[in-house]
């Protein structure tokens, strides 16, 4: 389990350092080689979001996407 201190500590990281954590980490798990393509588009599209460079929907918009 991960510890509250832990926890915390990597919350109050600048965004930047947030995404290069989540990256890493997300990286470290062993999964089949389709899945972490997978894994890795997904992360550099969070990326992309995270940092303007393509603008994120709305929850409006996700919503009328799922109908």
């Amino acid at each position: 389990m991960v510890s509250t201190a832990l926890s915390q500590e990597a919350l109050e990281l600048p965004p930047e350092e947030r995404l290069e954590l989540a990256r890493r980490l997300v990286e470290s798990v062993v999964a089949p080689s389709a899945l972490n393509e997978q894994i890795t588009e997904a992360v550099r599209r969070i990326e992309d979001v995270a940092t303007s460079r393509v603008e994120g929907l709305t929850e409006e918009q996700y919503r009328a996407a799922l109908r």
